[in-house]
């Protein structure tokens, strides 16, 4: 949309009044000579300010149409936008999540922060322990870099993650709740595999060295518990429980922690896109009809200042007019009252002529106003 055109700046009234011709029909009578003059000055202004009237005007007409237009689509979008709502309810596992969450009491935040810190020390304490197992095992790759063996540590909390997101992922709430039960189960599997291995070689980690050097034998047929090449398969057991229960533990109270909070959510609601169309729509129509009014009130403002002109233009010219004619008529009584005493005089004189009185005793006439 074009901005609207500035209007000018103020003039002083032009043309200037016409004495010349206001002395010229001052002789004529007072109807006849008003309308003479009031003609001759419109004609007189429009000649220099048609182009600037008629501009006036038409910018006028096209502001008010538009303006029209603008209103009539503005009230349309407000109609609109009376009948929506600017939030609308999200959609939760297949309906309108409308309904009001169960306030938090004190069990649950317990079990909330409970939760919470039991997946950071399952946390930390898997990767510590994995990588520390990782660095006995004496293979190369991790007694030359140690740090290796946390990086392989870390996919604990990486996979624990993951066991998370595949709950997240679930559409309905049976395959959810089955997900979460093989978790748990898992986990506690785990558990007692951890336990169970762990409990196997116990008995020879409790002995003293005294002890440990009387049941040595040559030909090492000892238990399988407490044989070298037992030990290392029992390691890699208690290992990979290990591993197997922080995984899945960790994501069983994760879940755990997810089933909390959503018993306990905020009601959510998400912005209405058709509403925050139409109230896009509704600004900008605003924005266009403010614009549209000042145009018409700029052009109709110096349209206005136009035809002021134009009536003090007439008005001083009326005047003036008027005091010419007042002009006209008081020196044209004084001349009927210098002729009626003139004419009065001389026929006093010819009376006196007519009774044989003395000519030479004739006064001069009389002097008025110098004349």
């Amino acid at each position: 949309m074009k901005p609207p055109i500035p209007p000018p700046a103020p003039t002083p009234i032009h043309p200037a009044v016409h004495l010349e011709f206001i002395q010229n029909q001052a002789g004529l009578p007072e109807e006849i000579g008003l309308e003479q003059i009031e003609s001759y000055h419109r004609a007189l202004f429009l000649h220099h300010h048609a182009a600037e009237w008629e501009q006036c005007q038409q910018q006028a007409r096209t502001h008010e149409e538009r303006l029209t237009h603008l209103e009539s689509r503005l009230a349309g979008t407000h109609q609109k936008l009376a009948g929506l709502d600017s939030v609308l309810p999200v959609q939760w596992e297949g309906r309108a999540d409308v309904e009001p969450s169960v306030p938090w009491n004190l069990w649950d935040r317990i079990m909330f922060v409970a939760a919470t810190l039991g997946i950071a020390l399952l946390l930390v304490f898997g990767v510590l322990n994995v990588s520390f197992n990782l660095l006995e095992s004496g293979l190369v790759t991790f007694v030359e870099s140690p740090i290796r063996a946390y990086f392989w540590a870390a996919l604990l909390p990486v996979g624990a993650l993951a066991v998370k997101i595949g709950w997240d992922l679930l559409p309905g709430r049976r395959l959810r709740l089955l997900y979460f039960w093989s978790c748990l189960a898992l986990g506690l599997a785990g558990v007692l595999a951890w336990l169970g291995a762990y409990a196997t070689v116990y008995p020879s980690l409790s002995q003293s060295t005294a002890e440990q050097l009387q049941t040595l034998t040559v030909q090492g047929n000892g238990p399988v518990g407490v044989t070298v090449h037992g030990v290392k398969w029992i390691d890699a057991l208690i290992v990979i429980a290990q591993a197997t229960a922080e995984i899945f533990l960790s994501a069983a109270l994760g879940i755990y922690l997810t089933t909390l909070y959503l018993r306990h959510r905020p009601v959510r609601l998400a912005g209405n896109p058709v509403f925050a169309q139409l109230e896009e729509e509704r600004r900008q129509l605003s924005e266009q009809v403010e614009s549209e009014r000042k145009g018409l009130a700029e052009a109709r403002g110096t349209f206005h200042r136009l035809q002021n002109q134009l009536e003090a233009m007439l008005s001083f010219a009326r005047s003036l007019y008027q005091k010419e004619a007042h002009l006209r008529r008081d020196q044209s009584h004084q001349k009927r009252l210098l002729l009626d005493e003139i004419s009065e005089r001389l026929r006093s004189q010819l009376e006196r002529v007519q009774d044989g009185s003395d000519l030479g005793t004739i006064p001069p006439p009389l002097q008025r106003n110098g004349r």
